[in-house]
């Protein structure tokens, strides 16, 4: 039975859209040129499904990362996805952004740190361990001072890739020769790999219709976080 499915990423600078056939990448579209999501998404699927001769209401499912990230283009990519959905009545699956960098690394046996800059010496992080093409998740998403997930990672014997923006940021504290950064080509998120985590998900049956696809910021933006403040101090 065939199984179509369309993903998106805009969960940070670059965007991507992936359409995979059972699996099979189909097509793939990586722009990283710094012009904004809302510019691009909807013009880089359209394209996908032009070049690879599929329309729209083929699309059996929809994948995206809905975050943590960027609290903008988190947002972008959700509401892209629920839009399409939507239009179609077609399931949505939601991929964590940093489960999706960990899928860059199968056919490793490695620990995997996906870590996104999260600002002042912060980053979204969740850690996996990667056997081949196996992906088991070790922690939950969070938010984590930096120093504080160094010394949880010189814990694990094992080699530890760094992965995301947030990955150099890492790095650069690390003093452990087992904890590396991953090479460039596979960093940084992109929708190949929420390609992958999706379809693994889809066949556990954890789905989602459009209205219920939400975004997962993991904290208040900083505009909100200014508000609560302010109300405080009345």
């Amino acid at each position: 039975m065939r199984m179509l499915m369309l993903s998106v990423d805009s969960s940070a600078a670059p965007a991507s859209v992936c359409l995979t056939e059972n699996g099979r990448i189909i097509a793939d579209y990586y722009l990283n040129t710094g012009f904004t999501h809302s510019q691009t998404l909807m013009a880089m699927t359209e394209s996908v499904l032009t070049i690879s001769g599929k329309k729209a209401d083929e699309i059996d499912a929809y994948a995206v990362n809905n975050g943590p990230g960027s609290f903008t283009g988190v947002r972008i990519g959700v509401s892209a996805v629920k839009g399409m959905a939507f239009a179609t009545d077609k399931p949505c699956i939601a991929v964590s952004t940093l489960l999706s960098m960990a899928y860059n690394c199968l056919g490793n046996h490695c620990i995997v740190s996906a870590c996104m800059d999260a600002r002042r010496q912060q980053v979204y992080n969740a850690v996996f361990r990667v056997s081949g093409m196996k992906v088991e998740r070790l922690t939950e998403d969070r938010a984590i001072a930096v120093d504080d997930l160094i010394r949880e990672l010189d814990t694990y014997s094992d080699q530890v890739m760094l992965v995301g923006d947030g990955a150099e940021l890492v790095s650069r504290a690390v003093q452990s020769d087992h904890i590396v950064l991953a090479p460039e080509q596979i960093r940084f998120q992109r929708a190949a790999s929420t390609a992958a985590a999706a379809l693994e998900a889809y066949n556990r049956g954890e789905i989602l219709s459009p209205a219920a696809l939400m975004p997962s910021y993991l904290r208040l933006s900083q505009a909100e976080r200014e508000r609560n403040a302010k109300q405080k101090g009345k």
